[in-house]
C-alpha cells in the first residue's frame, strides 16, 4: 500500500520524464487502468451535467435575476476556464487519484493539502445529495405518480422537499450498487449516459430555438431582479452557473484508471468544461426565448420543465425530460465515484479514520468499495434535512458549491506561490513523448486571475443573504447555513488532526519506553 513522505513536505519526483508509473509517487497500481479518452471526458462532463444542474437551478436564477441572469453564465465560464487551465497543468504533472488533495499537498505541504482534501470530499458528499434531489424538479413533471409524498411537487414546499428526499435516497441506493460492481460497468454507464445527455441537450436547444417567442435582447432585462439592481441580480444569478460548472477536475480524479493520463486528463478537463459551458449557456438562452411567458410567475418556480412541456407539448417535452432523468442519475453516479476516489486517496496515505479499510481495493472489480458505501450512506443521511424544512434544499445546494470553490482556491493559491518563487515547472513529456500541457509564460497571469476569481466567488456564494437563504424569515440558521457548515467542517478537521497527533505522540512514547 503506501505512504506519505516522512515529513510534512511532499517532494516532487526527481524527473517525471523517467518513470511513468505510480511508483515515482510512492504508490503501486491497484485501481484498474481501463478508461480511454472518451471515458475520461465523460467523467468530467457527467459531474458537471448541464441537464441536471441547469434544470435544477434555472428557476432560482430567473426568480432572483430575471432574464439578465443569463450574462452571469459566460462570466463564470471564463473564470472556471482559468481554473481548469491550471488544473490541466497539474493533471499532467501529478496523474494521481484524489486530485485536489494530492495537488494541494504537493504544492504546499501535507497539512494544508489534507484540509483541501477534507473540505473537497465533504463538499463532494454534499454535491452527491444535492444532485440526487434534482429528480424532484423533473420526475413529477413527467408523471404525477412520481409524487409519492403529498401533492405539491414544488421543491420548496413541504411535500415536494420530502418527496425529493425519497426519490434521492432511491437513486443513491442504485448508484452505490453500480459503484461497487466494476469500474468497467461504471464507465460504460457513464459513457452511455453522457452520450444520451449530449444528444438530449442538443435536441432541447434546437427545438426551443425553433419555438422562440422573443429575441435575445430580452437578456438585457432585469425583470424580477433583486432590489439591489443589476449588480445584485448578476451576483445572485451567478449561483446557477457556479453550481453547474464544477467537477471538471473529475478527469484528473480518475487518472489512475485512465490510459495515458498525462496526455489525456489535461485535455479532457478543458474539453468537458468548455463543451458543458457552451451547451448550458445555449439551453438557458433557448429557455428564455421559448418560455410562453416571462411574467406569469411559473418560470421562476417550475423552471425549464415548464418551458419544455408548454412550448413543445406534453409528449415531446416529457420525452426530453426522461433524458434529463438519465442525466441526473449519471451525474449522481459520477460525483459519487469522484468522492470515493478522494476518500481512497486520502486513506491510502493513512490520513483518515479507518484508513486501512477505506484504502482497500477489490482486486477483481478494481473498485474501492468501502468509500463508495460511505459516500452513499452519508449523502442519503444528508437528504433527511429535506424532511425538516424545504429551505434545506437550497442550503444543501449552495453549501456544496462554496466547499468546492474553496477547495479549488486551496490549489490555485499554492500553485501561484510556487510559480512566483520559480519552483513550479511543467517540463517533461507525456506517455507519447510529447511535451506536457503547459501554460508557459501565461502561467502567472492566468493563475493569479483564477485565484482571485475563485476567492471572489467563494465570498459571493457564502454571503448570508436573507432574501436568498431565508426568504420566509425567522430561521437565522438557514441564512448562515453555508458559513456554519464550513466552520463545522474545518473545526471537525482540526479536532481530528489534534486527536490523531496526540495519539501518535503517545504511541511514540510507549515505543520508546519499551
Amino acid at each position: 500500500m503506501t505512504t506519505t513522505a516522512p515529513t510534512d513536505v511532499r517532494p516532487d519526483p526527481p524527473d517525471p520524464s523517467v518513470d511513468r508509473s505510480l511508483t515515482e509517487f510512492g504508490y503501486r497500481q491497484e485501481l484498474h487502468r481501463s478508461l480511454g479518452r472518451y471515458a475520461s471526458f465523460a467523467a468530467g462532463f457527467s459531474f458537471i451535467s448541464v441537464l441536471t444542474t441547469v434544470f435544477q437551478f434555472f428557476a432560482f436564477g430567473y426568480a432572483f435575476g430575471g432574464p439578465v441572469f443569463f450574462w452571469a453564465w459566460p462570466a463564470v465560464l471564463i473564470g472556471q476556464l482559468l481554473v481548469a487551465a491550471c488544473f490541466a497543468e497539474l493533471a499532467a504533472r501529478y496523474p494521481i487519484s484524489g486530485a485536489i488533495y494530492q495537488w494541494s499537498s504537493r504544492l504546499s505541504n501535507l497539512t494544508f493539502g489534507w484540509f483541501a482534501g477534507w473540505i473537497m470530499v465533504i463538499g463532494q458528499i454534499v454535491v452527491v445529495g444535492a444532485a440526487a434531489l434534482a429528480l424532484q424538479v423533473v420526475m413529477p413533471a413527467i408523471w404525477s405518480g412520481f409524487q409519492l409524498v403529498g401533492d405539491d411537487p414544488s421543491p420548496v414546499s413541504a411535500s415536494g422537499a420530502a418527496n425529493a428526499a425519497v426519490l434521492g435516497v432511491l437513486l443513491l441506493a442504485l448508484t452505490t450498487l453500480v459503484n461497487v460492481l466494476d469500474n468497467r460497468v461504471m464507465s460504460l454507464i457513464n459513457r452511455v449516459g453522457v452520450t444520451a445527455e449530449i444528444i438530449g441537450a442538443v435536441l432541447i436547444v434546437v427545438l426551443l430555438f425553433t419555438h422562440s417567442e422573443r429575441t435575445p435582447g430580452i437578456t438585457f432585462h432585469t425583470g424580477t431582479a433583486l432590489e439591489s439592481g443589476l449588480t445584485g441580480a448578476l451576483l445572485v444569478g451567478s449561483f446557477t452557473a457556479a453550481y453547474v460548472m464544477i467537477g471538471f477536475d473529475s478527469a484528473g480524479e480518475m487518472s489512475e484508471e485512465t490510459h495515458n493520463p498525462r496526455r489525456t486528463a489535461p485535455r479532457t478537463i478543458l474539453t468537458a468544461l468548455a463543451s458543458a459551458g457552451l451547451l448550458g449557456g445555449l439551453i438557458i438562452l433557448a429557455g428564455l426565448l421559448a418560455a410562453p411567458s416571462l411574467t406569469d410567475g411559473r418560470l421562476g418556480v417550475e423552471g425549464l420543465s415548464y418551458v419544455l412541456t408548454s412550448s413543445l407539448g406534453d409528449g415531446v417535452g416529457r420525452a426530453l425530460l426522461v433524458d434529463v432523468v438519465v442525466a441526473i442519475a449519471v451525474a449522481t453516479l459520477a460525483i459519487q465515484t469522484a468522492a470515493s476516489r478522494m476518500l481512497f486517496s486520502m486513506a491510502r496515505d493513512g490520513q483518515l479514520p479507518y484508513s486501512a479499510r477505506l484504502a482497500k481495493v477489490n482486486p477483481r472489480t478494481g473498485m474501492p468499495s468501502a468509500p463508495a458505501l460511505v459516500v452513499g450512506v452519508l449523502a442519503a443521511a444528508l437528504l433527511l434535512l429535506n424532511f425538516a424544512s424545504p429551505e434545506a434544499f437550497l442550503a444543501i445546494g449552495t453549501t456544496c458549491i462554496v466547499m468546492l470553490y474553496l477547495a479549488y482556491a486551496m490549489v490555485t493559491g499554492p500553485l501561484l506561490i510556487r510559480r512566483l518563487k520559480g519552483t513550479f515547472t511543467a517540463d517533461g513529456t507525456d506517455e507519447t513523448g510529447k511535451p506536457l500541457f503547459s501554460l508557459g509564460r501565461w502561467g502567472i497571469p492566468v493563475n493569479a486571475l483564477a485565484l482571485l476569481y475563485g476567492l471572489f466567488m467563494t465570498v459571493n456564494l457564502a454571503w448570508p443573504r436573507a432574501a436568498v437563504y431565508d426568504p420566509a424569515g425567522g430561521h437565522w440558521y438557514f441564512q448562515w447555513f453555508t458559513v456554519l457548515f464550513l466552520a463545522v467542517t474545518v473545526g471537525g478537521g482540526v479536532l481530528y488532526r489534534a486527536v490523531r497527533a496526540r495519539r501518535d505522540a503517545l504511541g511514540s512514547l510507549v515505543e520508546r519506553d519499551e
